[in-house]
């Protein structure tokens, strides 16, 4: 079982060593930086599906492929992980985030369920501090450059607004679907650019929260998790068509 185990492993890994040789022969070098080079190449690959969920990318092995040292290729995963294209495994090292439609759906249906909820509950106990807070974290999104954070602060940004439904059970389970809701969220933004996080979406749920118009905030809630399930799914769609 061991052998056939690790020689599972082997052929995996060799396939991904194939998949990036083909992928930089076909980018080739026409970057500033060797560290450009290595993650618009493997950025390409993950987002085409060239690079499929679990394939492992270890940084000998990509050092030798694209001709740089390891440093180049060192930060060029720091930064894919940032984005969410990448997952760094105990006793693994750097691999391919592995998710699908199906999971992206799954979550998204949960959020559906749940913050519609809590922001019912909380928007009643809403005060001027928490809705400067969320005010400041749009702003903060709008000035952000690092894709590792834009998946964060989109989280804080609907928790402030979700902080007073005084239901700790729920606020806990809205909060670990958000957690979990980062790696969309970043890998959305990778695919797409950063212009589409929904900001009009977030400034219109903070100006019916400030009225107490809970009915309408839901709403716009609801359009934005609808508009992101939608994009995301369509995403996959194209990239396996």
């Amino acid at each position: 079982m061991r052998m056939t185990m690790d020689g599972g492993r082997r052929a995996v890994a060799a396939e991904g060593s194939e998949a990036v040789a083909a992928l930089v022969a076909d980018v080739g070098p026409r970057y500033r930086t060797a560290t450009e080079f290595v993650e618009a190449t493997l950025r390409q690959g993950i987002l085409s599906g060239r690079l499929s969920g679990g394939t492992p990318l270890r940084q000998e092995e990509l050092a030798r492929l694209f001709n740089v040292s390891r440093m180049p290729v060192r930060e060029a995963l720091r930064q894919l992980e940032a984005q969410a294209l990448i997952d760094f495994v105990p006793h693994k090292g750097a691999v391919v985030t592995d998710i699908s439609a199906e999971d992206a759906a799954d979550n998204y249906a949960i959020r559906r369920a749940l913050e519609p909820a809590a922001l019912t509950l909380s928007i009643p106990h809403l005060d001027a501090q928490d809705f400067a807070r969320a005010e400041e974290l749009i702003t903060e999104m709008d000035a952000e450059t690092e894709p590792g954070r834009m998946g964060e602060l989109n989280r804080r940004f609907h928790m402030s607004l979700y902080a007073r439904a005084g239901r700790p059970r729920l606020l806990a389970l809205t909060e670990q679907q958000l957690a979990s809701a980062d790696r969309y969220v970043r890998f959305h933004l990778a695919a797409k650019g950063q212009e589409h996080m929904a900001q009009e979406d977030h400034l219109a749920m903070l100006a019916a929260a400030r009225e107490r118009d809970a009915a309408r905030a839901v709403a716009v809630l609801l359009g934005h998790l609808d508009t992101a399930a939608v994009t995301i799914d369509a995403f996959f769609r194209e990239r396996a068509g």
